[in-house]
């Protein structure tokens, strides 16, 4: 009898076993992940747990899955751990540009002195991985103990279940990334990347500024002066009722249009030469052609130049950007420190970073501000429950249904409308604090424009970057000034508009004098002469 109960215990402590070592798994990884990754990081581990609970008659073949079920479990916990310290000391994920810089940048001197500074936090990590180790070890060999017992007909429904979800999440490439091992090799490749190219990028911002010294800029203009450029992400005028779309997605913007009068300008055909953002900034920073002998230096490079005190406030990360462009301010400050689409960081967390910019005495100041936008994912870039396009339908939404765009892409049109209703809060606070903040009296100006469109069933049954429809160019730009006021305003807003060419207006607006100076592309100026960009696409007109 007792032999009987010993045996049909057996498969339940195995089972229990396997409870629990799913369940520590599932610690470690909440620990270093948040949203739907947990659930895509469990389904990764869903293989192991199924090839631990098939019965096995060699002890030998036994031995060998207890300990290689084991290695795989402690990857997904020392995953968990490196995240959850990182994010519990920096606020960031291993893949920031704040975590590979300093990796990229460390020598094995500094790497001795961090482990002496923070040897008591890191002690407290590893002792509990150190325990979690054990642990999973005595379970590992509980759960794979069953030798010749038969499985019933639920659990080998369930197990080929688990097998068949966790073969669609490998072959998932987003989620086969995530995985620990893939993760963390293209990790270490990317710091190797990186420490090779950190030089060059030096090297050219040191270049830059040489450049930009021997161009010898002046200001055309005496006294304070504060300029405020603020850069979106995505944004497609078409969806701003500023631009005349049907959902209201721009109030607070056209209240400032309205009340400004001629002193503010809408650029009524704004276009970018580019779909993405890196070539997007590479031209509008580098007046259309950074990096040609022939081009003029980084704008930021002339702005330094010429007596500015220039900052980079951000609510992106990506090395890319921070090493081009951002290190080239005076004041670098990147708030985010989750790279990639699911970053949940809102572009209102810069707006007390941009008021203690204005509130600096210096007496010439450039401020960089870059938002997410309306980057995908939309529904990340605004905060919870502040959807009102999703109540009931509306004109757009039936008209995207008599174009035949399917419910998803109807549901994608709302998140991001959402996301311009409150990237339309935002940028609508950056121009009344850099109209009414700081000390400085004097010259003030600041100039609104996205880096590149978006395509969201405009023209296809497609949801984000297009480098294909004409969406993923039709950008808004605005301006405005407290300078006289502008009686030619109505004639320059019909203006067409190139983001690649937004340096030279940014010069006009910093005032900027040097001998590169080209005011035909700059869309203020009497002799503004227009040429068409080189897109891939054909636009019938780009002055409507």
């Amino acid at each position: 009898m007792s032999g009987s109960t010993t045996g049909a215990a057996a498969p339940l402590r195995a089972r229990g076993a396997l409870a629990c070592l799913w369940g520590l798994a599932a610690v470690f990884v909440v620990l270093g992940h948040d949203g739907r990754r947990v659930a895509q990081l469990l389904i990764l581990f869903l293989p192991l747990m199924a090839w631990l609970a098939w019965p096995v008659r060699s002890p030998a073949v036994r031995r060998w899955r207890r300990v290689l079920a084991w290695a795989g479990f402690m990857c997904f916990a020392l995953d968990g751990a490196a995240r959850g310290f990182l994010l519990d000391a920096y606020q960031s994920a291993p893949d920031s540009s704040l975590v590979l810089g300093a990796a990229a940048n460390t020598n094995a001197r500094e790497t001795g002195e961090y482990l002496q500074a923070h040897w008591r936090t890191l002690l407290l990590w590893l002792a509990g991985l150190a325990a979690a180790g054990a642990w999973s070890w005595r379970l590992a060999a509980q759960a794979g103990a069953q030798g010749t017992g038969r499985l019933s007909r639920g659990l080998v429904v369930l197990l080929a279940v688990g097998l068949l979800v966790g073969a669609l999440g490998y072959g998932s490439k987003p989620w086969r990334r995530l995985h620990p091992v893939v993760f963390w090799a293209g990790w270490s490749q990317s710091v190797q990347v990186l420490r090779g190219t950190l030089g060059d990028q030096e090297a050219f911002r040191r270049a830059e500024l040489a450049r930009a010294r021997a161009a010898a800029p002046s200001v055309a203009r005496e006294g304070p002066s504060t300029v405020v450029m603020v850069l979106g992400d995505s944004v497609n005028r078409d969806n701003m009722s500023l631009y005349g779309y049907a959902r209201p997605t721009t109030h607070r913007l056209e209240t400032q249009v309205r009340q400004l009068g001629d002193q503010m300008l809408t650029l009524r055909h704004a276009w970018s030469a580019d779909a993405s953002t890196l070539p997007a900034l590479r031209n509008i920073f580098g007046f259309g052609g950074l990096g040609r002998q022939d081009a003029p230096p980084h704008l930021l490079a002339l702005a330094r130049a010429a007596g500015y005190k220039v900052w980079w406030v951000s609510n992106h990360d990506d090395v890319a950007v921070e090493q081009t462009h951002a290190r080239l301010a005076d004041v670098v400050d990147f708030i985010n420190r989750t790279p990639g689409r699911s970053t949940m960081s809102l572009d209102g967390e810069l707006l007390d970073e941009l008021q203690k910019a204005l509130e600096d005495s210096a007496p010439r100041k450039l401020i960089v501000v870059h938002l997410l936008g309306t980057h995908p994912h939309y529904r990340l870039r605004f905060p919870a429950d502040a959807n009102p396009f999703d109540d009931a339908p509306d004109s757009v939404e039936r008209e995207l249904e008599r174009q035949g765009r399917p419910y998803w892409v109807r549901r994608l049109r709302q998140d991001y409308d959402a996301a311009m209703l409150y990237h339309d809060f935002v940028v609508s606070e950056t121009l009344a604090l850099t109209r009414n903040a700081g000390g400085n009296p004097g010259y003030r100006a600041w100039m609104y424009l996205s880096d590149h469109g978006q395509e969201v069933g405009h023209a296809t049954d497609h949801a984000g970057h297009s480098p294909g429809t004409a969406a993923g160019y039709r950008i808004p730009a605005l301006l405005w000034s407290n300078d006289a006021p502008r009686p030619e305003r109505a004639a320059i807003a019909a203006r067409p508009f190139r983001g690649d060419w937004a340096g030279w207006t940014m010069a006009s607006l910093l005032h900027l004098r040097w001998p590169g100076l080209q005011p035909a592309r700059d869309v203020l100026a009497k002799d503004y002469v227009w040429q068409a960009p080189r897109l891939p696409i054909a636009i019938s007109a780009y002055d409507r």
